[in-house]
């Protein structure tokens, strides 16, 4: 992977806060011709640098006004069970992400429900039902003072 320059950072700084922009409209705000942008765009997807284009989606909107963030520890760590873990956590809906950490616990899921009795259900049907959890801690999110996702270089 050719390593990212001033241009590339920036394109990729324009393409976070904007990813509708065609390439003559990133070429524009860097002062640049639209083919050598094109072609720095489609190396940092093929690269792997830029994953995917995505809507971000306001969650209250959809009714889903509770975020958590619930710790996860297991009771066995062998590859079996963690794998297990994985292969059910990443199946239920209001997992919106999950991490194998390291520290206390084992998991850091992000969960997105509607309300409490929404989170209480997913702890009773869908988590508990996973073999191998030894310990679960959840922290409710009071407010968000962050949250835009974008890398700022």
């Amino acid at each position: 992977m050719k390593e990212l320059d001033k241009t590339d950072r920036k394109i990729i700084q324009i393409l976070q806060n904007n990813s509708d922009l065609n390439t003559k409209q990133v070429a524009a705000q860097l002062d640049l011709t639209t083919t050598p942008v094109y072609e720095r765009i489609k190396r940092l997807e093929r690269e792997g640098v830029i994953e995917k284009y995505v809507a971000k989606v306001n969650a209250k909107k959809l009714g889903l006004n509770l975020l958590i963030y619930t710790h996860v520890s297991l009771k066995e760590h062998t590859k079996e069970f963690l794998a297990n873990f994985e292969r059910q956590v990443v199946s239920i809906d209001a997992v919106i992400e999950c991490h194998h950490v390291s520290g206390e616990h084992d998991y850091l899921l992000k969960v997105l429900v509607k309300n409490m009795d929404d989170y209480r259900d997913f702890l009773t049907e869908r988590l508990s039902k996973i073999k191998n959890i030894g310990n679960v801690h959840s922290s409710f999110v009071v407010s968000e003072i962050k949250k835009d996702g974008i890398y700022h270089n």
